[in-house]
């Protein structure tokens, strides 16, 4: 199996970035860097760029995608077409700082999650990074819609 991509999205497409990471891709979020620190660390770290900045995305050769759209929506069918991305919620990342994701038991978690996704949930995941806890819940549901749709229109 290739390697699965890895990507840095500059800071106007801060969403988008989200995303990558719910579908498990490892995404940084280049925000507050100028261009060339941009697209340096995205070289040394080998990820592709993603940016809707025309002039960025040129400089950036074939190793970076011009987004067209300011729609998110637009924006995921773009790079799921261009990259043949396939979501894999077992290797979803931290939202927040990218960092990896370990199971961990629900005891653990009891004072950092609100009592109700306690009381309905068996899985909980930790940021191995920055701490931040995640479940499936059922936002997860429409998580999962949102991708299949997103899936059958580049299909």
């Amino acid at each position: 199996m290739p390697p699965r991509p890895r990507f840095a999205v500059d800071e106007m497409l801060g969403s988008l970035a989200r995303w990558l990471r719910i579908m498990g891709y490892d995404t940084t979020y280049e925000k507050d860097r100028g261009d060339n620190e941009i697209l340096r660390r995205a070289t040394e770290e080998g990820r592709s760029l993603l940016t809707r900045d025309e002039e960025l995305a040129r400089r950036g050769r074939s190793s970076s995608l011009y987004i067209t759209s300011d729609e998110l929506d637009s924006q995921l069918l773009q790079v799921m077409q261009a990259y043949s991305l396939e979501a894999d919620e077992s290797l979803a990342r931290c939202t927040k700082c990218n960092g990896t994701l370990a199971l961990v038991p629900k005891e653990e978690v009891s004072g950092d999650v609100p009592t109700g996704a306690l009381e309905k949930n068996h899985e909980f995941f930790r940021c191995a990074s920055c701490g931040k806890v995640y479940w499936k819940g059922s936002h997860w549901d429409n998580i999962r819609r949102r991708l299949a749709e997103l899936d059958a229109q580049r299909r």
